[in-house]
């Protein structure tokens, strides 16, 4: 999705950013990062492509330059009290490693779903770690309760101006390369870096166009920029915890208004596609937040030809239990890996018809189990070289008859049913019980499915259970429930008051074809 703004075309909000900027105070605690000019990328995608390597960093992340600017600008007495902030992890290494330089008492208050790497690394840097809360906006909460009685001095992650100029030093960096860049692509978590790059490169700059990228379960900027003021989203994808936050800052939009020209959202697919398209370039494993700049660089490509695009790299500090997933999604993200369910006869010989359809395409996996004695569905990866062989394939496909259904985008099918296919349920009808399914997610932390399940009780029968933890700050769930009750509101109220949110998806293709 992409959503164009009406720039006023003034400089009320960015104008005292120049100043700020100017005089911002980062490199006793971070490098001026060098630019990449990313080959096999440019080659691919037709254009020429850079990558800024905030990934570069000392703690791997742009973060530390606005923290750093925030901290050394506070009078001596608020130093003097000590710091806290909240953190899921990239913001809690600047503020930590500007406390250890500065040698200031800090704590930080952390989710209980923080990654443990980041979370080592905050204890590493010499702050005192408080867990709290199973996301950062609970965190923020703990953390102001915890200033008010203290007295610390709270140093928030991206809404203050200080941080948001410390960030805009990679701005000015940005046009100091030389580089006639056409288009600039920035990620958006709480709108900081993105303020601070579009002050000062807009003002010095008006014909390069800035681009702002969120995750679009995430996508609090987008939505903001749609209601035409700060909105707080319900809900926050955790995939990509560098950017999920659910308030764009009040002072971030002030500047995102006047000064940047775009904001594109991406799926998680395609996030995963770009984290490999770093490490390809650059032999660097991005975290996935840190590649979503990358991933809307890649959209807004597909328009034009030859020219110079820059992302940011903003991050590297990957949780390693998120790469299996990333590579599994990278394919989907690329467009190259596709997902077909294909029925066929129940009858000796019926793969090795289906097989020979296939010729010479990569098969990346083939997913089946007898179901009746007339017909089965089999779950089929394949690897494409481009849209156009996989058009083919399909033609081929209906020229012999065969049935089929896309895939490639059924979240149920990539997030469980490749790892399910095996079995179809057999729920009892003597109560006029019907199998219902349920999609949903509840936070990664010890007990947690314990805690759901003693929550969810024993009044209904769990048909069909499963679970999959890809390294993130939540768990992705699949149930099915035997429900005899006429009154089908009953079920999705209780199951959503078990801590875990979720939504129903019985009528979805592939449950139907292949576990119903």
């Amino acid at each position: 999705m992409r959503l164009k703004i009406n720039k006023t075309g003034k400089f009320k909000y960015s104008k005292k950013y120049l100043k700020l900027i100017d005089r911002a105070s980062v490199y006793d605690v971070a490098i001026d990062s060098p630019t990449t000019h990313a080959i096999n990328l440019s080659i691919k995608e037709n254009n020429n492509i850079f990558l800024k390597r905030e990934d570069l960093q000392p703690i791997f992340s742009f973060k530390n330059r606005g923290a750093y600017n925030k901290i050394v600008n506070l009078s001596e007495k608020k130093k003097a009290l000590g710091i806290i902030a909240a953190s899921a992890g990239n913001h809690a290494q600047g503020v930590a490693l500007a406390c250890k330089k500065l040698k200031l008492k800090c704590n930080i208050v952390m989710p209980v779903t923080a990654p443990e790497n980041k979370l080592n690394a905050v204890k590493r840097l010499g702050a005192k770690v408080t867990l709290y809360g199973e996301n950062l906006a609970e965190a923020l909460v703990k953390a102001a309760e915890i200033s008010k009685k203290f007295k610390y001095t709270f140093v928030h992650p991206f809404d203050d101006q200080y941080t948001i100029a410390g960030q805009g030093t990679v701005g000015r960096e940005i046009l100091e390369d030389g580089i006639d860049y056409n288009a600039i692509f920035v990620p958006v978590g709480g709108g900081g870096l993105l303020a601070g790059i579009s002050a000062w490169i807009r003002q010095h700059n008006k014909k390069i166009k800035i681009v702002g990228v969120e995750v679009n379960d995430s996508a609090c900027l987008t939505e903001a920029l749609k209601s035409n003021k700060r909105v707080i989203l319900k809900k926050v994808g955790l995939f990509a915890d560098g950017v999920a936050v659910s308030q764009v800052g009040k002072n971030n939009l002030d500047v995102i208004k006047e000064c940047v020209d775009e904001v594109v959202t991406v799926n998680i697919d395609e996030v995963c596609a770009a984290v490999k398209d770093i490490f390809e370039d650059t032999r660097v494993l991005s975290e996935p937040s840190g590649a979503v700049a990358l991933a809307g660089l890649k959209i807004y490509s597909k328009r034009m030809k030859n020219k110079n695009l820059l992302a940011i790299s903003s991050g590297a500090n990957i949780n390693f239990q998120k790469l299996g997933f990333i590579v599994e999604r990278s394919e989907i993200g690329e467009n190259r890996e596709k997902i077909l369910s294909i029925k066929i006869p129940e009858k000796p010989g019926s793969f090795l018809k289906l097989a020979k359809v296939f010729g010479k395409l990569s098969v990346t996996e083939f997913n089946y189990r007898k179901s009746n004695d007339d017909n089965a569905y089999v779950l089929v990866g394949i690897r494409t070289t481009s849209e156009d062989s996989f058009l083919k394939l399909k033609q081929k496909l209906k020229k012999l008859k065969y049935k089929f259904d896309d895939y490639t985008s059924n979240e149920i099918s990539n997030d469980h049913l490749r790892h399910m296919v095996g079995g179809r349920g057999n729920v009892s009808n003597k109560t006029n019980n019907i199998e219902r399914i349920f999609n949903g997610e509840f936070p990664e932390k010890p007990g947690a499915l314990l805690e759901f399940l003693e929550n969810f009780g024993n009044r209904w029968n769990i048909s069909l259970f499963h679970y999959r933890n890809i390294g993130s700050a939540y768990g992705n769930i699949l149930i099915g429930i035997e429900d005899p009750s006429k009154n089908k509101a009953s079920l999705f109220k209780h199951i959503n008051k078990c801590g875990a949110l979720f939504n129903e998806v019985s009528n979805n293709r592939a449950y139907l074809d292949f576990l119903k």
